[in-house]
């Protein structure tokens, strides 16, 4: 499945580490949502872009965005991810059933070594208006090329000043 500019995007309802829930439906950002999938607690590089992330939070709330980080991890390893990478500014979601996953066009990986989860979703990273529909996506099937924080914060700024619509819906 693809998602297409435009158009409503499939709900979450997601728990939080906080012990909160996250639902795309009560999200009521100024401009966007920033819907940050990543592969779970046994990838280094998500930690990296996750950290990476937490450094934007202030930049990204003063442009209207409130930012969430999901995985298919379990409770226990995404509390894991929250206090071994030290994440006290981004709150994460887990449990995303791998069905869900797929029903926003991620990738699905199997484990090749047993540090991994047996299935897990690849990285993808979607801007979604306050209406939820989808201004902006981007997806991997692995965990490599993620789009640039800093160049998602200035693209935002730009959309944000310049009326900037989606594209690709055509």
């Amino acid at each position: 499945m693809r998602l297409i500019p435009n158009q409503p995007v499939p709900e979450l309802d997601l728990p939080l580490v906080s012990g909160k829930r996250f639902r795309l439906s009560e999200e009521k950002p100024a401009a966007f949502t920033l819907v940050v999938f990543y592969r779970g607690l046994h990838c280094p590089i998500c930690k990296g872009y996750l950290t990476e992330l937490q450094r934007h939070q202030e930049d990204l709330t003063t442009l209207g965005v409130t930012s969430i980080a999901i995985s298919s991890d379990t409770a226990e390893k995404a509390e894991r991810s929250t206090t071994d990478w030290g994440l006290d500014r981004l709150d994460l979601a887990y449990g995303i059933p791998v069905s869900d996953g797929r029903e926003w066009g991620l990738y699905v990986s199997k484990a090749i070594s047993d540090k991994e989860p047996a299935e897990f979703l690849e990285p993808g990273l979607f801007l979604i208006r306050p209406d939820r529909t989808l201004y902006a996506a981007s997806v991997q099937t692995m965990p490599f090329t993620r789009p640039n924080l800093s160049e998602i914060v200035g693209a935002v700024r730009f959309i944000n000043d310049k009326g900037y619509p989606a594209r690709g819906d055509g």
